[in-house]
């Protein structure tokens, strides 16, 4: 029962961040904009002390983790990784071009006769 009130209040704490974003219209963009991270920042700092927090903070730390692990293509691998996609749409456009036209001759010029 505590944790659903710590999310609800969370909740809560995100939406005052929201409405002090339009109640604070006539001061400057970034003062809004700060009022709906502190918002947000509170509200997650509140939620991150619910069990559903707690699991999901473990699991983006394990993310982040993973995603250190991973190994990144260098700029020569990404270019001819993507000189190679644009060759094989290239190729395959063209195939599909001769296709069409190839059934468009036989079904027209030959089976129905439309284009003499």
């Amino acid at each position: 029962m505590a944790d659903k009130i710590k999310f609800v209040l969370a909740l809560l704490v995100l939406a005052a961040g929201v409405v002090g974003f339009y109640l604070l219209a006539e001061q400057p963009a970034i003062v809004r904009v700060l009022c709906v991270l502190a918002g947000a920042g509170a509200g997650a700092a509140i939620a991150a002390y619910t069990e559903s927090g707690r699991r999901f903070f473990a699991f983006w730390r394990e993310a982040v983790i993973e995603a250190r692990k991973v190994v990144w293509p260098s700029r020569r691998e990404t270019l001819q990784m993507t000189g190679a996609v644009f060759a094989f749409v290239l190729v395959m456009a063209l195939m599909l071009w001769m296709t069409d036209k190839t059934l468009e001759w036989v079904l027209y010029d030959l089976v129905l006769g439309w284009k003499q």
